[in-house]
């Protein structure tokens, strides 16, 4: 079976995989999402046999129809390899009654390796396939996470190039060292004197600029995206789940066809879509818990059927997630109205103009699958001390956010399925705010003496992304206004 993908927001749209993959944003705006989804039809006794790899090829050959089998596997091995520094790509850690699928173990440890480690080779093919002969710009804002990731996965890959823009004052010091260190002259980091959401809408428009597409073109460059709205990013991120209920059989944890739950830490949406294809396509999936920090949007969405984003943006110890527009929620908006782009578009445009939005409701019915809550900066420090205390596993801030989540949800259902819990970061990232939330004897410590403390307490090596960021030069050190991100991309390209 084919599968082609259209965009959310213009029904007569109809490309390949491939073709989407490139493109990244679907012109006006929308974002690319398949005409059909297909249908896992392999068994779970047989997912059990197969390493990380061999999963991913299983179920990206689902969506990426137009790439041969040949190409595809060149992808995924070229990707899941020895930049990994654990056997398994992503091993389910039991700590209590909690199972923590870590997605943190690539090499930048956040999840966002898991598809950006595949991505630039998935978009190098895909460009081959097409006959581009433009250099690929990759344009993305980052929260914290996709920067480092997706300058990790471009950095000096022929026929490229990458510039990430960051809030500047909004990521973690880990974080923002690890991308203004990025070696390699097809890199550029940029800090934004405004916030995530702010970065974000400022890649959108030069996305939506026409008239910067084709002076670009003239120049020899194309944009492509390697933020979560880019299909090439969301599809590998399907494949940790069905991996993780596989391993789940494999331990013996679950039946075959036993319901099991997840819960995802979310901010821009797009991991948690990725577990709601996964469970479209046929995985047993019980719930996918949201979970959000005190920027509660979500929350307040699944409460109410309402989105508003009028509201003060708060930087929290979880800036992965410290969003007000959470723009893979338009994909699923689009599938909970019947698959239907005037309806999305309709609310797209008031989000636009007013900041909010209201679903039918008809359209909540189809979000019966989902609960939201959402955790305070207390409660989040109050999770991390207590599961260290009582089990000695030391987790991130993100990882904690969906465990309090997690505790809301079983004090208010009863319900005891198997759940386990997207794992999304290395509590090395965040060393202050994890350590300070242990003991605050900790937090007048520097950063990397944090880490070393964090290895002898929770007797884990301190990995390589922080060792070699230590010493490491400044090498990017520019910062701008919003309005003036458009002169840095092509004040970049021209040198």
């Amino acid at each position: 079976m084919e599968i082609m993908y259209t965009s959310t927001r213009d029904g007569n749209l109809k490309v390949s995989a491939s073709q989407a993959i490139l493109k990244g944003l679907a012109p006006g705006g929308g974002l690319f999402v398949p005409t059909a989804l297909p249908k896992l039809s392999i068994p779970v006794e047989k997912l059990a046999e197969m390493d990380y790899r061999e999963t991913a090829y299983e179920v990206m050959k689902l969506f990426l129809t137009d790439f041969t089998e040949e190409e595809l596997k060149s992808c995924i091995f070229q990707a899941y390899d020895s930049k990994f520094d654990t056997e398994e790509v992503a091993p389910i850690a039991k700590a209590g009654d909690n199972y923590f699928l870590e997605l943190f173990h690539g090499k930048t440890i956040a999840f966002k390796d898991m598809a950006l480690s595949i991505l630039p080779y998935l978009l190098t093919t895909a460009a081959k396939k097409n006959n581009v002969t433009n250099d690929i710009v990759i344009l993305t804002a980052t929260s914290g996470d996709t920067g480092k990731a997706a300058l990790a996965g471009f950095a000096g890959v022929k026929g490229t190039k990458i510039i990430v823009f960051y809030p500047k004052n909004g990521v973690s010091p880990i974080q923002e060292k690890q991308m203004v260190t990025q070696k390699e002259d097809n890199t550029l980091v940029v800090g934004i004197h405004g916030n995530f959401d702010e970065a974000q809408t400022g890649v959108k428009k030069m996305f939506a600029d026409e008239t910067l597409a084709a002076e670009l073109d003239a120049a020899g460059y194309q944009f492509s995206s390697a933020n979560s709205i880019n299909i090439g990013r969301l599809v590998p991120q399907i494949v940790y789940y069905v991996y993780a209920y596989a391993r789940m059989y494999k331990e013996r944890e679950i039946k075959s066809g036993e319901f099991l739950n997840f819960v995802v830490p979310t901010g821009n949406f797009g991991n948690i879509l990725a577990a709601y294809y996964a469970k479209n396509i046929g995985l047993p999936i019980g719930k996918l818990i949201c979970a959000s920090n005190e920027n509660k949007v979500l929350y307040d969405f699944f409460q109410t059927g309402k989105y508003d984003k009028n509201r003060e943006f708060v930087l929290t110890s979880s800036p992965s997630m410290d969003i007000l527009v959470s723009s893979n929620l338009e994909r699923l908006i689009y599938h909970i109205a019947g698959n239907d782009p005037a309806k999305n578009k309709e609310l797209m445009q008031s989000l636009s103009d007013t900041g909010e939005y209201g679903i039918s409701e008809k359209m909540r019915e189809n979000l019966d699958g989902f609960y939201g809550n959402y955790a305070s900066e207390a409660e989040v420090a109050e999770t991390i001390r207590g599961l260290y205390e009582k089990t000695g596993y030391v987790m991130d801030t993100h990882t904690a956010v969906a465990v309090c989540v997690y505790q809301k949800y079983q004090n208010e259902t009863g319900d005891t399925a198997k759940t386990v819990i997207a794992s999304t970061a290395s509590p090395y990232k965040f060393t202050r705010s994890v350590m300070s939330a242990i003991d605050p004897k900790y937090r007048d410590m520097e950063d990397f003496a944090l880490a070393d403390e964090l290895s002898r307490i929770a007797k884990v090596a301190v990995p390589q992304a922080i060792e070699e960021i230590r010493n490491a030069e400044i090498r990017h050190k520019t910062e701008c206004e919003t309005d003036q991100m458009p002169e840095i991309v092509k004040g970049f390209l021209k040198k």
